[in-house]
């Protein structure tokens, strides 16, 4: 995580009109009946009114640019365009899919995500009953074979390689995207939705031509696991906010959301077998807020939104130390067996519990034993980090029992890499937070046959400052622009770790001093594309002046869709957003 983290301030509201945001480059959203920010009470002068005018003006005659077909984040791993195969969605377009329930699905998730926008009917209807094709069809095939990466152009026979991997073929008369599996359906509407205008993220109906650039793009990952991580420990976020972060990973192809659900500060989901770790655990966060914690059913329903969307969820109890909230719950799990005072603050390492007690591990095993129970996924993260008062052997004795009860679970385990130098189990992956290149102890776990997950706090922490006036996130690991976040390579970031030992890369918001969604919307873009680039993308594309020139284009479709961004000035944003944040749509809306 990080060491010693003090305070931030907030940009909470401190007006009268509590909870309220102030995020840089975008005005807060006004209460009900109130004046919208930057906007006067009073008329306004004419010379304003003259000047909206020209500005709207300028607008009207100054459209976008067209969407290129290689105008993709992250960058496909091969494009190849043409300019004469240009598609124009009609207004009786129908959506075509393979005879298969997850292809399905797939294929209404693309219909609901273009349906407000056009305001088409777009109805799905199988390939085998359409008799002919057409317009969007979405197919399921069989594995063939992918081409070297340095095949310059997609022929007939290529194909995606992967359950994640797809083929998407532009052409007059109909898009089609190719896939092995759902999920690299899936993300081949992601691709699709990105060739469209950026008015494709309007929830309103919008008059034009959707028309999607022609050519053919074959496209997989390069690393197996992408990911976030949201801290819901720290700041309490409730379950519209956790579902709305699962889709802005959707939208760049990230495929697992790390939730750390316990810490010093709060703990966060409902274990019946111990219920005052939810009840009385979770009932403080940072600043003495109210706290919260998902119920069974509250957590069934995020991993239900991950699934469909093609991302699966990592739940984290973080052991042996930042266990202050559940020591104030059941104080016979501490050292001395007395209850600690509810903890708000930032400090680290100062809790733990008892591990020479047996105590201890049955409640280990319970809590790991219902939270695997409940998490379809194959991962269970056990934290490890930062427990400064259990040291050396007792240490790494707590940690290999604690992997033998992860194992028994069925689970694989993960853990911060303060856990490399316990014995090794079959399968385990070590999450790397460091900010300098050599570690050997961690180079050591992966000769013994650990993974890595790779999350540099000096470039893929998001809590990390922007810039020196950035108001809220830390600067102990540096500054993180974005393109400190882009500018380096998972496969060779570690002395003496080989990329084939690099499960993927993820991308961790801590929330000391992240209250609201806004907030955390505005911490993860514009940098979580650039993680994500890095996570799917084949290293030969790897290029900042392109990727920044890609990136520019979104900031019209985050504003259009009412989602809060830092509108960095590295950026070439074709616009920057003067109005006030749209209510964000529902949770649950593709």
């Amino acid at each position: 995580m990080h060491p010693g983290a003090a305070t931030v301030p907030s940009l909470r509201d401190t007006s009268p009109d509590q909870g309220r945001t102030a995020v840089p480059g975008v005005p807060a959203r006004p209460a009900d009946g109130a004046t919208p920010a930057g906007i006067s009470p009073h008329p306004p002068a004419v010379a304003d009114l003259a000047h909206a005018a020209a500005r709207s003006a300028d607008r009207l005659l100054t459209p976008p640019a067209p969407v290129r077909l290689g105008d993709v984040v992250p960058a496909p791993e091969r494009v190849h365009p043409d300019p004469a195969a240009d598609f124009t969605l009609p207004p009786d377009a129908v959506v075509r899919v393979s005879p298969d329930p997850a292809a399905r699905d797939v294929a209404e998730q693309l219909a609901d995500l273009l349906r407000p926008a056009t305001g088409h009917r777009l109805p799905v209807t199988e390939l085998a009953d359409a008799g002919t094709d057409g317009h969007l069809v979405l197919t399921l095939s069989g594995p063939t074979p992918t081409p070297a990466r340095s095949t310059p152009a997609p022929t007939a026979g290529d194909g995606p390689a992967g359950d994640e991997g797809y083929r998407l073929t532009v052409a007059p008369d109909e898009v089609r995207i190719v896939a092995v599996g759902a999920a690299g359906l899936f993300h081949g509407v992601q691709t699709l939705r990105q060739l469209l205008p950026a008015a494709i993220e309007s929830r309103t109906p919008v008059t034009g031509r959707w028309t999607v650039p022609g050519g053919t793009i074959v496209d997989r990952p390069r690393f197996a696991y992408r990911g976030a991580m949201l801290d819901v420990a720290r700041h309490f976020f409730a379950v519209p906010d956790v579902l709305r972060v699962i889709d802005h990973l959707a939208r760049y192809k990230l495929n697992h959301l790390h939730l750390h659900l316990t810490d010093d500060q709060g703990w966060r989901i409902a274990v019946d077998s111990w219920p005052r770790l939810a009840d009385v655990g979770g009932a403080t966060e940072v600043g003495d807020g109210p706290g919260g914690f998902y119920t069974r059913a509250d957590y069934r329903r995020i991993v239900r939104h991950a699934a469909r969307r093609h991302v699966t969820v990592v739940p984290e109890i973080d052991l042996p130390g930042h266990t202050n909230a559940a020591l104030v719950a059941y104080p016979e799990l501490a050292p001395n067996r007395i209850a600690p005072s509810p903890y708000t603050g930032t400090e680290v390492g100062f809790s733990y519990v008892d591990h020479t007690d047996e105590r201890t591990y049955a409640f280990v095993a319970d809590v790991l034993g219902e939270v695997a129970a409940l998490t379809p996924g194959p991962w269970l993260h056990i934290g490890g980090d930062e427990a400064f008062k259990v040291k050396g052997a007792a240490y790494t004795g707590f940690v290999e029992r604690a992997q033998r009860i992860v194992a028994g679970t069925g689970k694989t385990v993960v853990g911060w890499h303060q856990i490399a130098p316990a014995g090794h189990v079959d399968g385990r992956v070590v999450q790397w937070w460091g900010t300098h290149p050599d570690d050997p102890e961690t180079a050591d776990a992966v000769r013994r046959g650990a993974r890595l997950i790779l999350s540099p706090g000096n470039h893929a922490y998001l809590d990390m400052k922007y810039a020196p006036d950035t108001p809220i996130g830390h600067d102990w690991a540096g500054l993180i622009d974005v393109r400190r976040a882009y500018d380096w390579d998972p496969g060779t970031h570690l002395t003496g770790v080989p990329a084939e030992s690099v499960l993927g890369v993820e991308a961790p918001l801590w929330t000391e001093s992240v209250t609201t969604l806004a907030e955390i919307e505005f911490m993860l873009l514009p940098r979580l594309p650039a993680l994500a680039e890095l996570g799917w993308s084949p290293r030969s594309t790897h290029d900042w002046a392109d990727f920044r020139e890609r990136l520019a284009g979104h900031g019209p479709r985050w504003a259009t869709a009412g989602i809060a961004f830092h509108p960095s000035p590295e950026i070439p944003w074709p616009t920057t957003p003067s109005r006030p944040v749209p209510t964000p749509r529902p949770a649950d809306a593709p």
